[in-house]
């Protein structure tokens, strides 16, 4: 079983812990800040999967390695996303802090190249990426199988057909909201999942990279909203 999901409100990076496995899906800019201050240890976690490369969904991977590389891990890593992840996150590390992509570590970073609809092994999960469209970057949607439970994750995509395989039997399916009821391209909204729900053939449904005006309404939500630090146990 999947011991817990740890979810966040507005960044995306979402924990997964199975036994001695832990996995984060998105490591955004901000996620490694985020994660030490509810206590979470980064040299645990063994696999990242991304969905897109956007900064707020993978631009945190730089200082998630070189924490690492800081502080003495020895645990290899495993980071999981669409064509291009390994180039980007090394074009990203040299931008920041020059010569740090070809630093020596102690541990190993290996890259893993997510094919469309073919689960492949991350860690001890396994993984399908769903094809989702975000502007300037391959993007997909997880659907995550760890632990004898399936988390989905919509990442960042307006409302397509595909989300409804997607999330079929999901133990949780993690749906963006950024809007409340305006429909925008490339992000999803509260009210159109609303009106899928009875489509949506999953347990629990929790929304989450919540944008402001969906912040200024989420009393008004009919789904349970992420928070900073909260734990879900499936």
């Amino acid at each position: 079983m999947i011991r817990s999901v740890t979810a966040g409100a507005s960044r995306p990076a979402f924990r997964l812990v199975a036994g001695d496995e832990e996995l984060l899906i998105d490591c955004g800019a901000t996620s490694l800040t985020a994660l030490k201050r509810v206590g979470v240890e980064p040299n645990d976690i063994g696999s990242v999967v991304v969905t897109h490369l956007h900064g707020d969904h993978f631009g945190g991977l730089p200082f998630l390695i070189l924490d690492g590389q800081f502080r003495r891990r020895e645990r290899p890593l495993v980071i999981a996303g669409p064509r291009g992840t390994r180039q980007r996150v090394e074009e990203l590390m040299e931008v920041l802090f020059p010569g740090s992509s070809r630093a020596s570590r102690r541990f190993e970073t290996a890259f893993v190249e997510l094919g469309e609809r073919t689960p492949t092994a991350v860690g001890g999960a396994r993984v399908t990426a769903y094809r989702v469209e975000q502007p300037g970057t391959p993007a997909c949607a997880l659907r995550v199988r760890c632990g004898g439970k399936v988390v989905a994750y919509s990442g960042d995509t307006t409302w397509t057909d595909e989300l409804i395989e997607l999330a079929r039997g999901a133990d949780l399916f993690i749906a963006e909201a950024y809007f409340f009821a305006r429909q925008g391209p490339y992000h999803l909204d509260h009210e159109t999942l609303r009106a899928q729900r009875r489509a949506l053939d999953c347990g629990r449904i929790l929304i989450t990279h919540m944008g402001p005006d969906m912040l200024a309404r989420q009393e008004e939500a009919k789904f349970e909203s992420a928070y900073d630090g909260l734990v879900v146990t499936l």
